[in-house]
């Protein structure tokens, strides 16, 4: 943006002001979406910011450009929802407000740069659900200094700017930061990413979901990791090791349903699946549940079950007909 750009964006009206930042809008919201975890609560945060962007557009000075200027403004908006709604951290590795994110929606946000590899692994790696449950065990102020500096590779002065501390406080979240994620991610890299999906994922993807829909638990659990963990967000409850999984679906009743019917998909840059159960008075299948997969070598390593109120936000169908292949 140009020299003048403060005296530009200060005469503009509401429909120019919306056609500068509105091509910021996908990559602002996953951006609050790291911040907070769930997709709804990025909704809020976004419009917020757009809301704050508009009214304070005279303070824009063009010191920074345009794109930086709507961070800052959603980073704030991201931690005083926060102080409004969550003002503590998850705990206990449980994130009962996290919610998923459609890989649909996540390629709206640019490309990274193709020179640069790892700045393409770290936006894909840090929007995976592990990531997140992660992050959401930290501190606001350090949650964001470390989503800025780790993620947007913003320079401390600036984090130190936008946060009002100093470069030497802000250096010092991120370290504090950096130990809490290490507390909840494996200490292996490649064991709490799944990576790109390679045929070995689709394989093991596909027996997964025949078991299920065979609710063969049997199969199921030969295809569990011995350290695998399953939670139901909102619901209450983390259960960890094949054991405890299998048992707590036996007591759910799973090897019970009848006439399940299942949809491959994708949400957070993971393999997921979508289950539909039939249902007699609707003449249908009608969504269930979304099981997304962390897979690590070879073995389903985490799975993370969202409710059917997901369904409409991930684009997924409402209904399955009668003759819906399994």
């Amino acid at each position: 943006m140009r020299a003048d750009a403060r005296l530009e964006l200060g005469e503009v009206d509401q429909a120019a002001f919306s056609g500068l930042t509105d091509r910021h809008r996908r990559e602002l919201h996953v951006h609050c979406y790291r911040m907070l975890g769930s997709f709804d609560d990025a909704e809020d945060a976004v419009q917020e910011t757009f809301l704050r962007a508009w009214r304070r557009r005279e303070t824009f000075q063009g010191r920074s450009t345009l794109r930086a200027w709507l961070y800052r403004i959603a980073t704030n908006a991201c931690l005083d929802l926060l102080a409004k709604r969550r003002p503590e951290p998850a705990t206990g590795g449980e994130v009962p407000w996290l919610q998923p994110y459609p890989d649909q929606l996540l390629d709206e946000v640019p490309a990274g740069d193709a020179d640069e590899p790892e700045a393409v692994a770290v936006a894909r790696e840090t929007i995976e659900l592990a990531y997140l449950v992660a992050v959401q065990h930290l501190a606001p102020r350090p949650r964001a200094v470390l989503i800025l500096r780790d993620v947007l590779g913003w320079p401390a002065k600036d984090v130190a700017e936008l946060l009002g501390d100093s470069v030497n406080s802000v250096n010092s979240a991120l370290q504090r930061a950096r130990a809490g994620m290490r507390e909840h991610l494996p200490a292996e890299r490649q064991d709490w990413t799944g990576g790109e999906e390679d045929a070995e994922t689709r394989e093991l993807v596909r027996r997964f979901t025949d078991a299920s829909v065979a609710t063969d638990i049997d199969r199921l659990a030969a295809l569990l990791r011995d350290d695998v963990r399953c939670s139901m967000p909102p619901t209450p409850g983390l259960q960890v090791g094949r054991d405890a999984v299998v048992s707590d679906w036996v007591e759910d009743g799973f090897t019970r349903l009848t006439g399940l019917r299942a949809v491959r998909t994708s949400v957070n840059r993971q393999s997921a699946v979508a289950f539909y159960l039939w249902q007699e008075p609707e003449g249908a299948y009608l969504p269930l549940t979304i099981d997304v997969l962390r897979v690590t070598g070879g073995a389903i390593t985490e799975i993370t079950v969202f409710h059917a109120d997901r369904f409409p936000r991930l684009g997924l169908p409402e209904r399955l007909p009668a003759d819906a292949a399994e």
